[in-house]
């Protein structure tokens, strides 16, 4: 069962179409590209947010639908939750 769903190739970011356990091995798909991957899960992470892809560092662009949404402003590992506590807009 897919868990979570990128829609860009370049994004960096996953949303969750369940709810994904903290250490679950989550099944994913690029729906660009239909390549199907896991990611074990850092964080609870609840149906509609997202989840990272990669490691990602302050200061680095978030990539979702192929656009840039954010800016990460506390250190993302792969598979945690990514949402308001690490992610600012840059617009202010």
């Amino acid at each position: 069962m897919i868990q979570f769903l990128a829609h860009g190739k370049g994004d960096n970011v996953a949303v969750a179409v369940s709810d994904i356990n903290s250490g679950e091995k989550a099944a994913g798909l690029n729906m660009e590209t239909d390549e199907k991957f896991e990611i074990k899960s850092q964080m609870d992470i609840p149906l509609g947010h997202k989840i990272a892809l990669i490691d990602l560092k302050v200061g680095d662009t978030i990539i979702k639908y192929d656009n840039d949404i954010g800016r990460v402003v506390a250190e993302i590992k792969k598979g945690d939750h990514v949402h308001v506590h690490n992610v600012k807009t840059k617009r202010w």
